[in-house]
């Protein structure tokens, strides 16, 4: 008796557990069915502006892939990248642009795709930089390089696009970052007296960052580094670059506040020199 009870429930449990399969799996209600494809189009624009991003996402991809050629597909990938980029989200946002690129690198509006992966990167440092409140040169540049080439494959291929402006303006400022990044590893190096180190992260800066601001400070902590080792030929080879270039710095002049507990304290003993 028992045993034909445990048989029943089994037989219970069994036809339960199939259920899905007899009455057919609950699907999603797709509201597209039946839409034009305007009609689908209108509505990942309205999400967009209501800032819905992943609901967007949805429907541009709905049309990429219920009408896969035309210029709403086309238009709905450019798109796609731009939510992900409005999301945040810079690795997909890259790939979604990448992925444009690939597929229609003659589409008239291909340099935007360029423009979009130079901004996903350049904000996604911005980002960070407000959580956790560090300085963008203290940060690995490995971000900031990529944004550089981005926007610079961006002006070398599309030099009369309306993005360049923009995007060379970015452009400067990431070199001036990055160089300021080199600089801020040069410090490290010194406050632990691996002064070579220190100078190879200044001679970086003075050969691949030629316009930058930071040349002078530069060329700073290599007059220190050099009287440091005792390279007193280095010093001064250093020292005249600075002086022809920079006459009136504070460093050639001696016009440097004494209270001013910053780096400058490495090569006060130099002023004069």
């Amino acid at each position: 008796m028992k045993r034909h009870f445990a048989l029943a429930l089994l037989s219970l449990f069994v036809l339960l557990s199939s259920g899905c399969a007899i009455f057919g799996d609950p699907t999603e209600v797709d509201e597209t069915k039946g839409w034009n494809v305007q009609r689908i189009y209108q509505a990942g624009e309205d999400a967009m502006r209501d800032r819905d991003y992943d609901k967007a996402i949805k429907y541009f991809q709905i049309i990429e892939s219920r009408y896969p050629h035309g210029r709403y597909a086309m238009q709905s990938q450019l798109e796609v990248a731009y939510a992900y980029y409005k999301k945040q989200d810079p690795v997909a946002a890259t790939a979604a642009a990448d992925r444009f690129i690939k597929l229609h690198p003659h589409h008239p509006n291909v340099d935007y795709a360029y423009y979009l992966k130079g901004l996903a990167v350049f904000n996604e440092r911005g980002v960070v930089e407000k959580i956790t409140e560090q300085q963008i040169s203290d940060r690995d540049p490995k971000a900031l390089r990529d944004s550089f080439l981005a926007f610079k494959e961006l002006v070398n291929k599309f030099p009369n696009s309306k993005y360049i402006k923009d995007a060379t303006q970015r452009m400067t400022y990431l070199v001036n970052t990055l160089a300021d990044h080199e600089l801020h590893v040069a410090h490290y190096y010194m406050k632990r007296q691996a002064y070579l180190a220190a100078v190879n992260r200044c001679k970086y800066v003075l050969t691949e960052y030629p316009d930058s601001p930071s040349q002078e400070e530069a060329l700073i902590v290599m007059i220190s580094a050099y009287d440091l080792m005792g390279l007193d030929d280095y010093k001064q080879d250093a020292m005249r670059v600075l002086k022809t270039n920079y006459p009136n710095s504070r460093f050639v002049t001696g016009d440097v506040p004494k209270d001013q507990k910053v780096w400058w304290k490495f090569w006060e003993p130099l002023l004069g020199n």
